[in-house]
């Protein structure tokens, strides 16, 4: 199938899960995850439909940026970010999804405040408690999110969450129910920050359905869009 075809298809298995759990499918963006994916790919991409990019790399990301291929489409950070490069990335992009640490919290709201800017993130939760995962275990949220919430160069726009590996179709809704039920919990323990508190980051090609029966209102979709992945640039 083409580019054009596969998001099709995809968007329309967002609108089918959305029709299913009695949501308006306004409400579930589709982030395309366009890892090591090239500048022609990404601008396809977008002039197909896509209208958020989702880049893991730093590296990726900037040059990306550099070639202007995002123009036309919003940019997500969704892999894991390391303190010292946040200076590429804050500022560059329109959500940070994968703030998991007050360290790292700390040094996104220092290059924020250097720029004069507020960034948007999400806190990544390691709703699995998998060693392997980045991402802060679901009993440290709430202290993380206190502290986002108190820091004036950046906003706290909800969580985002990568769960287990599902050996069979449905595991995973079980991962993506508490993650929901967290961002519930975050939202009404953050009055003040709770009007900003709207994104629930969840769901990739292979369950992305399931991810928005249980709340989602953002999907990270790389392979069902592009295909398996190329091997990494050098």
């Amino acid at each position: 199938m083409s580019l054009e075809e596969n998001i099709a298809k995809v968007k329309a298995g967002i609108a089918r899960a959305a029709a299913e759990a009695g949501r308006d499918p306004e409400e579930i963006t589709l982030v395309a995850a366009t890892k090591v994916q090239t500048s022609e790919t990404i601008r396809a991409a977008i002039a197909a439909g896509v209208t958020v990019c989702g880049e893991n790399r730093v590296q990726e990301l900037t040059g990306h940026l550099d070639d202007y291929a995002y123009d036309g489409a919003r940019v997500h950070f969704i892999g894991h970010l390391q303190t010292n490069k946040v200076r590429f990335v804050v500022g560059r992009v329109d959500l940070i999804e994968s703030v998991d640490s007050l360290r790292l919290l700390g040094a996104v709201e220092r290059q924020a405040e250097k720029l004069n800017l507020v960034q948007d993130i999400l806190l990544e939760v390691n709703i699995g408690h998998e060693e392997s995962k980045g991402g802060c275990l679901p009993e440290d949220l709430p202290a993380l999110a206190r502290r986002a919430a108190e820091l004036p160069h950046v906003r706290l726009r909800g969580l985002m969450a990568i769960p287990p590996a599902a050996a069979e179709p449905g595991d995973n809704r079980r991962f993506f129910a508490a993650t929901r039920q967290l961002f519930v919990d975050i939202r009404s323990q953050i009055g003040d920050n709770d009007t900003d508190i709207d994104c629930l980051s969840m769901g990739m090609s292979g369950d992305y359905e399931d991810a928005i029966r249980e709340g989602a209102t953002l999907v990270r979709v790389g392979t069902a869009l592009f295909g398996p992945r190329p091997p990494m640039h050098p």
